[in-house]
């Protein structure tokens, strides 16, 4: 299913409500020509479109000619001269409340001249009169684009679906790290010499969870420094030029391998579909929301940015607690990240049923296989192999009946006593589920229409209670009890209902087509009928 079929998030509020006061989004990581051009220049356009007052600002070093994606004649530049530092004012565009931070030009070397401090790029920020500031890194990973890239309010990486670029933003996560441990301890030269000591043994390019153990083996206090950098890290990615069904799950796999192998948490934005669409966009120098606006990859950048807005507005109560987590040093002992059980390596809960076992495990196999994308340069070839064993392991136990619970009673025993005791309470009414069973053995077949009264009384033969299914499907049990009664008037609209119907047909293990069918079409010819009848 295409990410443009899925539910769109909460609405958010009218433009009129958002939150006012600057704010920065970063979007670098990943190498070049995979898009963060196109998604910096159209999300600021989005942001413009909502009423707000827009600055792009091209930090690229190499840059990246944002002017021509945005129309205008000419790169907007300002001559640069040593003895009297040019302050470059925004550049208005043809886009309404959007405008570009111009480029100091050296008239000599006849190339640009870009500040090389994060202080100086956040001087020019600071002086900015502007709602959002979209910051372009480009492919840089230079410190001051680490630094600027690790300071913003939303930071971006764009990667794509092919191997080097995958590769590439893991090399950008790692320099993340370790720029931000290198500026921590840079006013403390003696603890910065304790992790270089520490780190020595270490092989070129090691994870930061290597690092991290590395450290904390030499140093505690040190490594809980090392820690606190490493969890303030909050990167965000899209994933560019998607063509294939299997492209759109590149993203949530590289989110669970950078969490599990570099202990860096990489939250998942959205993909942009490759689409000529863009490449017109280029071609007539205009914005792709404002060139096609309904094409595939404007949607897809449409939703992205939504997903940006929701982050805005929670700006506040996230940089309250990400300074509640950054102020105090960690105090617990930190550990290597691993699956504490077989539900964790399928990324699965302890109610899974037997087909959500199955797409798990047919999911985790594709991450960890043999020439995986997600897995690229990050898990190593033992890794790979130990956990496609786990992967097996899990398959195995979990999707046998006496296997999984042998396992989840050794796993975990004492909720296997309480179960054994809730059991032993319960055992005399075994034999009237079993005759509720048999009894709906010969009720329930491929022509049976079902009703309110029919699926509460398949409910109750296999135990279950509104609660579980409630807490499983997040239907509000008020909901169930009145599917279960037929009471039209406690109720949301058909169209939910359905969905209600569908969701209870598969927790109890019934074909949701069939009872949706039957039953929702009862459900509507009981809403006509009192309907007819009312005055």
């Amino acid at each position: 299913m295409s990410e443009l079929d899925e539910p769109l998030p909460p609405t958010l509020p009218p433009p009129a409500s958002l939150p006012r006061g600057k704010r920065t989004i970063a979007v670098g990581g990943g190498r070049g020509g995979v898009g963060k051009s196109t998604l910096t220049i159209n999300l600021a356009v989005y942001f413009a479109q909502l009423g707000r007052n827009v600055v792009v600002c091209d930090a690229d070093p190499a840059g990246s000619n944002l002017h021509a994606m945005l129309g205008l004649p000419g790169a907007p530049l300002i001559p640069f001269h040593a003895d009297e530092p040019a302050s470059p004012r925004p550049v208005a565009t043809r886009v309404p409340g959007l405008s570009l931070l111009p480029t100091t030009f050296d008239l000599i070397a006849l190339a640009p001249v870009r500040p090389t401090r994060r202080t100086q790029w956040q001087a020019r920020i600071a002086e900015l009169e502007a709602d959002y500031v979209l910051v372009h890194l480009g492919a840089s990973a230079t410190p001051s684009s680490l630094d600027l890239f690790a300071s913003a309010d939303v930071s971006v990486c764009v990667t794509a679906p092919d191997p080097l670029a995958v590769e590439t933003s893991y090399g950008f996560l790692r320099a993340l790290f370790a720029r931000g441990l290198r500026r921590r301890l840079m006013k403390e030269k003696h603890k910065l010499k304790l992790a270089e000591r520490a780190l020595s043994s270490l092989p070129p390019l090691a994870s930061p969870i290597d690092i991290l153990e590395a450290i904390h083996k030499y140093d505690h206090a040190l490594g809980r420094i090392a820690q606190q950098e490493l969890v303030r890290l909050l990167p965000r990615l899209v994933v560019g030029q998607t063509r294939l069904r299997s492209d759109l799950e590149l993203g949530p796999a590289m989110g669970a391998i950078s969490e599990r192998f570099l202990g860096i948490s990489l939250e998942y934005l959205g993909h942009v579909e490759h689409d000529d669409a863009v490449w017109l966009a280029v071609r007539k120098q205009t914005p792709l929301l404002i060139e096609s606006p309904t094409s595939k990859s404007a949607r897809n950048i449409e939703r992205i940015a939504r997903r940006i807005l929701a982050l805005m507005m929670a700006f506040e109560g996230r940089r309250a607690a990400d300074g509640a987590r950054t102020s105090d040093l960690p105090t617990s002992e930190w550990r290597r990240p691993t699956p504490a059980t077989l539900y964790d390596v399928l990324g699965l809960a302890r109610t899974a049923s037997d087909d959500e076992i199955r797409r798990a495990y047919k999911r985790q196999r594709d991450v960890f296989r043999d020439g995986s994308f997600p897995a690229a340069s990050v898990v190593t070839e033992r890794e790979l192999r130990a956990e496609q064993a786990r992967i097996e392991e899990a398959y195995d136990t979990l999707l046998d009946p006496n296997k999984r619970r042998s396992y989840d009673l050794s796993t975990f025993p004492a909720e296997a006593k309480v179960e054994e005791k809730v059991r032993e309470v319960d055992s005399a009414r075994a034999a009237e589920l079993a005759m509720l069973q048999a009894e709906l053995a010969r009720e329930v077949n491929a022509e049976t229409q079902f009703t309110g009264k029919l699926l509460r009384k398949v409910r109750e033969s296999q135990g279950v209670e509104i609660a579980d299914i409630a807490q499983r499907t997040k239907i509000s049990g008020a909901h169930i009890r009145a599917i279960e009664s037929e009471a039209i008037a406690d109720l949301p609209a058909m169209v939910y209902v359905q969905g209600f119907v569908q969701e209870i047909a598969k927790f109890l293990k019934l074909d949701p087509t069939q009872v949706s069918r039957t039953l929702v079409r009862r459900l509507r010819e009981i809403a006509a009928r009192q309907g007819d009848a009312e005055p």
